[in-house]
């Protein structure tokens, strides 16, 4: 298993790792993903450490935190061997504060995450989503504390714009703070918005991509075609709104071309797109889901080769989005805004 360095920080993570959002099904939501128990949740945490995968990715929402304490119980007496990367900001209760990032909620999650994990520290805490009704000073500042009293190693943030990443930086730059070294971003060969402007930020500020749903949330596992039904277990039947939007032919147009290299590789579509995102600039880790062993392992076959230089332009050409103003005006300035350059 390749590793790589998260951000500017001296952390080593796997390029791919395992999200824990199946395990549980404690809501109706969540068991449309997955709902895996205790003790299958510690052999697929047993088979990803064979393979070389040490992360594990979860959240205190997830199925109310039944997927901490299940992710606590998987990794009891290893604790050492995995890093466990945990998320806060989503609402986990009825009260006022029980949502968001302030100093009150921050520091009460944060002992509520570890209690579950059973766990002293965090190895990645994320902000799950930007607050916008906290300023950034309080929840960096109170982030920082959680740093130096050892309850969390390294802090990063999930599903923030461009500015809101950015002034964050500067924020933490300024204090003398624990900065964010990783940000959790939906990309995928269906959702390439990622490359606009928070990959040019992050090549530029050395913050990390861990890519959540790289399979398009479900769409490009090999299973969907053009003019056949929905799996029956597809999340897609019951979850569709919440996920990521795409238009069917871009879809369709995708798959078709991961077909054609599935052909030339001998590798399943999945394995294709997930490889497409180990190639790309500022990711340092994939999360890969599963149901079932079996799935677990068809995602971790994703790494230890590379697609041709020919079958990446092939699947670029294929998913190439149409951009928004000003990222499409911006692409035609190639001299002196160049891409950002892979790490791999």
């Amino acid at each position: 298993m390749e590793y790589r360095r998260l951000g500017d920080s001296g952390l080593m993570v796997p390029v791919l790792s395992l999200g824990t959002a199946t395990f549980g099904g404690g809501t109706e939501f969540y068991r449309a993903w997955g709902q895996t128990a205790a003790e299958e949740a510690k052999r697929l945490v047993a088979i990803c450490l064979d393979a070389g995968v040490n992360l594990f990715d979860t959240s205190d929402a997830y199925s109310d935190g039944l997927a901490e304490e299940i992710l606590g119980s998987a990794v009891a007496g290893r604790r050492q061997k995995v890093l466990i990367s945990t998320k806060v900001g989503f609402r986990t209760g009825q009260g006022a504060n029980d949502v968001g990032t302030s100093r009150l909620h921050l520091l009460h999650a944060c002992e509520c995450s570890l209690r579950r994990l059973n766990t002293d520290y965090i190895d990645i805490y994320h902000i799950h989503a930007f607050d916008g009704l906290t300023s950034v000073e309080e929840t960096l500042g109170t982030l920082d504390v959680l740093v130096r009293s050892g309850k969390v190693r390294y802090l990063a943030c999930s599903n923030f714009s461009g500015w809101h990443l950015m002034k964050s930086i500067a924020v933490a730059d300024r204090h003398g703070w624990s900065r964010y070294c990783a940000h959790q971003v939906y990309y995928s060969l269906i959702g390439r918005e990622y490359e606009w402007e928070l990959m040019p930020l992050a090549a530029d500020q050395h913050v990390s991509a861990i890519i959540w749903s790289p399979l398009g949330y479900g769409r490009l596992t090999g299973a969907i075609r053009r003019d056949q039904p929905l799996p029956e277990t597809s999340r897609l039947r019951s979850t569709a709104q919440w996920g990521p939007p795409v238009g069917e032919e871009l879809l369709y147009q995708v798959v078709q071309a991961l077909d054609k290299v599935a052909v030339q590789t001998g590798k399943t579509v999945a394995q294709i797109a997930l490889n497409w995102l180990l190639q790309r600039p500022t990711v340092a880790s994939v999360i890969i889901g599963a149901r079932n062993e079996r799935q677990l392992t068809e995602n971790l076959g994703a790494a230890g080769w590379r697609l041709t230089q020919e079958q990446i332009d092939a699947l670029d050409t294929a998913s190439e989005p149409l951009r928004a103003y000003p990222y499409w005006h911006q692409k035609l300035d190639t001299e002196r805004r160049p891409a950002p350059r892979s790490s791999v």
